[in-house]
């Protein structure tokens, strides 16, 4: 059944993670548009100040104080909806958590809890809102992924296996919804590298600072993918066309992928000299400071994307072409810096 998506300025939605980066930009620019939001995430402080801006600014706000990981979250967070709006029509699984080192670093422990953040409190929040969606007639599940979705990136196995996860999660209720004829729409956004505290927040097991590698883009640019999707239809949309070749790169050559990732992504994610507001670091069990859209570090980060601009609108040959060109571009010069740095391609 085709989806009929409300304008932005008539929804009601909830966002996850909604106490910085991504999900506090979606919420700021959600209100602004008109929308009312339910802001969730652990840190109730930063929440309550944050709801306090955005009603000061005219914003319809509600927040709900949790651990998406705990059982029982995502129904919490619905009824708090309900009992500020009457509902929601559009639900935002955005809550995430990482730690930087290898596999044996970070342990089973740690991996465990960023899967029952990152996957399992996805997982709750899709299956609330598709049976709170199905009574309401229809609306919107939009999901957070990522590029590492497509491609694990080296220093953080982790956080790439559970947005891998959430792949396949989102394409398995796609599917499921469909099947069922309801007429909720269900996206998958895949950011690139994102000026956030991510960093900043991550449990690190490195030598060094961890930080946003190159090349970054705005969290705003993010938050109006989200938008974008809660009022159209899309199967998926990546933030960023230098993630897009990313994967398109490791799809075609996996193993090159791996060198360049052993080559150069270790100390493209390691901070030289700045690593940012130390009361943010290491979030994984308990929140820290939060309240920013942009990480502390200093970063540089490109504000604009004609990628995602052509993913708005796919019937459009130029975006077609473009997106073809950019990834045989990106492709080229990721091979090249392979052969630059002499690497050892065999297996």
């Amino acid at each position: 059944m085709r989806q009929k998506l409300k304008p932005v300025s008539q929804q009601i939605l909830v966002i996850t993670g909604a106490s910085s980066g991504v999900g506090l930009a979606t919420a700021r620019e959600a209100v602004r548009r008109g929308a009312g939001v339910v802001l969730a995430a652990r840190n109730g402080p930063a929440l309550e100040e944050i709801a306090s801006q955005l009603r000061q600014a005219g914003g319809k706000v509600a927040v709900c104080v949790v651990d998406i990981a705990e059982p029982g979250a995502a129904d919490r967070i619905a009824a708090v909806a309900d009992e500020a709006f009457g509902g929601f029509d559009t639900w935002v699984n955005n809550a995430a958590v990482s730690a930087y080192g290898t596999v044996e670093a970070i342990g089973v422990d740690e991996q465990r809890r960023i899967f029952d953040v990152n996957y399992f409190g996805m997982l709750q929040g899709c299956l609330t809102a598709m049976r709170q969606l199905r009574e309401r007639g229809g609306g919107a599940i939009i999901n957070l992924g990522s590029i590492l979705s497509d491609r694990t990136v080296i220093e953080q196995p982790a956080y790439s296996a559970a947005k891998a996860a959430v792949l396949s999660l989102t394409d398995g209720l796609r599917m499921d919804i469909e099947r069922e004829g309801l007429p909720i729409s269900v996206t998958l956004i895949k950011p690139g590298a994102i000026h956030t505290p991510f960093p900043e927040h991550g449990r690190n097991h490195m030598d060094a600072p961890p930080r946003t590698p190159p090349i970054a883009y705005d969290p705003e640019l993010v938050a109006d993918a989200i938008l974008f999707c809660a009022e159209h239809s899309r199967r998926q949309i990546y933030v960023g066309g230098f993630g897009f070749v990313l994967s398109a790169l490791a799809r075609l050559f996996p193993r090159i992928t791996d060198k360049i990732m052993e080559a150069i992504m270790v100390r493209a994610q390691q901070a030289a000299g700045d690593p940012g507001d130390p009361a943010a670091r290491d979030n994984l069990f308990a929140p820290k400071s939060d309240g920013l859209v942009h990480g502390t570090q200093a970063v540089s980060f490109r504000r604009s994307s004609r990628f995602v601009e052509a993913q708005k609108h796919p019937v459009a040959a130029s975006a077609v072409v473009g997106g073809i060109a950019l990834s045989a571009i990106g492709a080229l010069w990721l091979a090249r810096r392979v052969r630059d740095e002499r690497v050892d391609l065999a297996p």
